[in-house]
C-alpha cells in the first residue's frame, strides 16, 4: 500500500513539473500606442452595490472571442485582482477574472459593500493577453 502511494505522489509531482515547464500558447502582438481604460466608474469613487463598469480601447477594435481578426481582442474585467494573469496562458474564467466573449464593452456588477479593485485585460481571440499585455489602470471604487 505504502508503495502505491510513493508512485501515486510521484505521479502527481512529475506532471506538475512537466506542466509547470510547458510552453505557453504563442500570444498576439499588441499594436503600438493600443491602450485600454476604464471609462466608468472614476478612481476612488463611491458606489452602490449594483455599478455599471464601462470599458475603454484606444488603437483597437473589439471583436468577440474565436474571432481571429487583426488589431482585435475582447475585454476581461479582473475585481479584487493582485496579480495580472499569466503571459501566454487563458486568463482565467472564475468570480474575479470576467470575460466579455461576446465583445461587450461595458457591464453591470453586483459588488459586496466595502473597498474593491477593477481592471481591464484585453485578451486575443483565444483569451491570451496580449503581448506586451494591455492592461488598463487598476482603480479603486467604494461600495456602500
Amino acid at each position: 500500500m505504502k508503495r502505491i502511494l510513493l508512485a501515486l505522489a510521484l505521479t502527481g509531482l512529475t506532471a506538475t513539473a512537466i506542466a509547470a515547464e510547458a510552453p505557453g500558447l504563442p500570444t498576439t502582438a499588441a499594436p503600438a500606442g493600443a491602450e485600454v481604460y476604464i471609462i466608468s466608474p472614476s478612481d476612488g469613487a463611491t458606489v452602490g452595490q449594483e455599478i455599471t463598469v464601462r470599458f475603454g480601447l484606444k488603437g483597437m477594435g473589439v471583436a468577440p472571442a474565436g474571432i481571429g481578426k487583426e488589431h482585435t481582442g475582447h475585454h476581461h474585467l479582473l475585481v479584487d485582482v493582485k496579480d495580472l494573469p499569466a503571459a501566454g496562458q487563458p486568463i482565467p474564467a472564475d468570480a474575479n477574472h470576467i470575460h466579455f466573449g461576446g465583445g461587450q464593452t461595458q457591464t453591470t456588477l453586483k459588488l459586496a459593500p466595502g473597498t474593491h479593485t477593477l481592471q481591464l485585460e484585453l485578451g486575443d481571440q483565444h483569451h491570451v493577453p496580449f503581448e506586451p499585455a494591455l492592461v488598463s489602470k487598476r482603480i479603486t471604487v467604494h461600495v456602500k
